[in-house]
Parts: structure tokens; C-alpha cells; sequence
């Protein structure tokens, strides 16, 4: 992958985020700014989900740890256990959201 391929798929990445957020039907407050997603829940904690360009990476900063994903096989592959961005993110918004929610780019 080059650098151009990369950043149209990181943002288009992120750009899915944000409407998967807006269309959750939970309160999640989010800012994107300059390549970086952050996401703040009621109780004040965030999430920070932001691109690593020279990497071609993306990275997730959660309440609990930080990830690192990379593009694999078509879909962004966690470095450190192997999930699936959407199932992954699906997991620690809910975590921190204290609700159930299921995210996905449709």
C-alpha cells in the first residue's frame, strides 16, 4: 500500500466511524480533527483513534490500552490480538459506554 492509498483508506475509515457513532442511538460525543477521532462518553472517558501515517497504521488509544491496527486482507487487523477493527471498537464503545452497541461501516 502507498501513502495515498493508505490515507484514503484511513480516512475513509474514520469517516465510517463517526456515522457509525451518530447512528448508534447512544450518546457519544465526537471530534474529528487533523486525522485524529476522539470520543467522549458520559462518565468522561475517551477514546482516541488516530492515524499513523509513516506506519500506515491506525491507532486506538482506549480507557484500558492501546492498539495498533494495520491493513490486511481487507480489513484492519489488530497487531497486538489479532481483532477485527469494527468488532474490536464495537467491544471497548461499549465498554466504556456502559451500553451495548454494535458498530459497523453500513
Amino acid at each position: 500500500m502507498n501513502d495515498s492509498q493508505y490515507n484514503i483508506m484511513a480516512e475513509d475509515l474514520l469517516l465510517a466511524l463517526e456515522e457509525a457513532i451518530e447512528d448508534c442511538g447512544v450518546d457519544i460525543d465526537y471530534e474529528g480533527v487533523g486525522g485524529m477521532l476522539t470520543l467522549t462518553f458520559k462518565n468522561a472517558s475517551k477514546i482516541i483513534i488516530n492515524k499513523q501515517a509513516p506506519l500506515h497504521e491506525i491507532w486506538v488509544a482506549t480507557k484500558f490500552n492501546g492498539h495498533h491496527f494495520h491493513f490486511e486482507n481487507e480489513q484492519w487487523i489488530d497487531k497486538r490480538g489479532g481483532d477485527e477493527f469494527w468488532s474490536f471498537i464495537s467491544a471497548a464503545v461499549s465498554t466504556q459506554a456502559e451500553a451495548q452497541i454494535t458498530l459497523s461501516a453500513e
